[in-house]
């Protein structure tokens, strides 16, 4: 067990809560998602230090269907630019359903990306070429945005193929006014076939944390589209992602999303997160129930929504180290054995549950296996959120369990009272008012373990 598990306890917790909820109903309209597992459930959090956490079904393969959409607009934006790209699709909310006639009256332009016309003109806008054609492209974009190579379920797409007649009549109708820039029939086909294409909830989780990174995949590293663009796109997901129910999410949840009928369901904390969920029971507007009841206990409980104020990326955990590399390490051989085992983490600052969640991973990354002991320092913490207290007694109670000794550099008494400490955490946690007594503490602890 590790102190980050404090993490994946609270997505646990949400699947339970939740994966008993049987309101809604498959994609029937496409047959091969009625062929769907509806108990399938599950979560997913990426952090934008590439950190994974998940519960259930969070590695069940299913297609991309609508989720695919903000992926696809990222690679028209980055190849065309925002103006031209504007020129065919517009970037207001609809406030009608996914597959609704939602065009401009005098130009026949779509309301926006995220509705299945707008789609169908940004995908294509996706440049094709004998050599680079459009569908090689989009599928490329969407694995760089993944960080591993997806594929597309063929029977998904035939099945697609076969019933997609509405999203025919709409690309038709889009060609009649002039705002669709290529032959309908292709068009159409290279977007049945990117709604095709198969990923997990991890996946989709990284995806949208390479959009909150600023176009920076989490996991690689590897730059898959320009902050810019990733702001637009995380725009327009804020205000069109959800359709219809677009306004009442971004109030109640507050973070960009994006929906698809297959079950999965994305949401983007910029610069905190990237969240995911797969359950393929829908509501009336195409949205998992269970996913969309999980993310918005998700963004309440760990304090997500887009309108607070997160802690700036990377200026919490100051230290992480074990305590023989410090200056005030003892230069004798046993001595600085002992120090090695134990760990040090400092951190600063206001702790909300982005911030904590950077502790909790630099308390597990403090030392390898041999460390039976870590310090957490403090000092410099400013305050501690609800929310962020609760996963650090979380965190430090199962360091306990696992049998590492803690003790904590808190003179502010950030943790709270020794008894809500103990009560939290099943210990009485020493409390020192300096590293280096703290420190001493723990390596005497080690060297005498009675």
């Amino acid at each position: 067990m590790t102190a980050s598990e404090a993490v994946t306890d609270a997505l646990r917790d949400l699947h339970a809560r939740f994966a008993g909820v049987r309101e809604g109903r498959r994609a029937d309209y496409i047959p091969e998602l009625a062929r769907s597992d509806p108990d399938a459930f599950g979560l997913a959090v990426v952090s934008m230090d590439g950190h994974c956490y998940s519960a259930g079904a969070a590695d069940t393969v299913f297609t991309l269907q609508s989720v695919s959409k903000p992926f696809v607009y990222a690679l028209a934006l980055s190849a065309l630019g925002l103006d031209e790209v504007g020129r065919w699709v517009g970037a207001e909310p609809s406030g009608e359903a996914f597959n609704a006639i939602s065009l401009e009256a005098r130009t026949g332009r779509p309301a926006n990306a995220m509705v299945n016309a707008g789609a169908i003109v940004a995908t294509a806008l996706v440049p094709d070429s004998p050599d680079h054609p459009a569908f090689s492209r989009i599928l490329t974009c969407l694995s760089r945005f993944a960080g591993r190579r997806l594929d597309v379920d063929e029977d998904v797409y035939g099945s697609e193929a076969g019933t997609g007649d509405r999203n025919r009549a709409l690309a038709y109708l889009i060609r009649s006014t002039g705002a669709l820039p290529v032959d309908p029939v292709a068009a159409v086909d290279t977007y049945f076939r990117q709604c095709s294409v198969r990923a997990t909830a991890v996946d989709l989780a990284v995806m949208a944390g390479t959009l909150a990174h600023g176009g920076v995949n989490p996991l690689t590293g590897e730059t898959v589209v320009s902050p810019e663009v990733a702001a637009q796109v995380l725009a327009v997901m804020a205000t069109c992602g959800m359709y219809n129910a677009s306004g009442e999410w971004l109030l109640r949840v507050g973070l960009p999303a994006k929906s698809g009928v297959s079950g999965g369901l994305i949401a983007a904390g910029p610069a905190r997160f990237g969240l995911a969920t797969y359950s393929p029971l829908l509501d009336a507007t195409g949205t998992s129930v269970r996913g969309r009841a999980a993310l918005g206990a998700l963004s309440e409980r760990l304090g997500l929504h887009l309108m607070r104020n997160p802690a700036l990326p990377g200026s919490t955990v100051t230290l992480v180290t074990t305590a023989d590399v410090l200056p005030s390490a003892p230069s004798g051989s046993r001595e600085r054995a002992l120090h090695e085992r134990v760990g040090v983490v400092a951190a600063q600052g206001a702790l909300d549950f982005t911030a904590v969640e950077r502790v909790l991973y630099a308390l597990d990354e403090s030392g390898p296996d041999r460390v039976a002991a870590v310090v957490l320092d403090l000092r410099e913490v400013t305050g501690v959120d609800p929310v962020a207290l609760s996963l650090l007694h979380a965190g430090l109670a199962r360091l306990a369990r696992d049998g590492r000794r803690a003790a904590v550099v808190d003179p502010g008494d950030r943790l709270g009272t020794p008894d809500l400490v103990r009560e939290r955490t099943g210990q009485d946690l020493p409390r020192f008012g300096s590293r280096e007594e703290a420190v001493e503490r723990c390596a005497q602890a080690v060297a005498d373990p009675v």
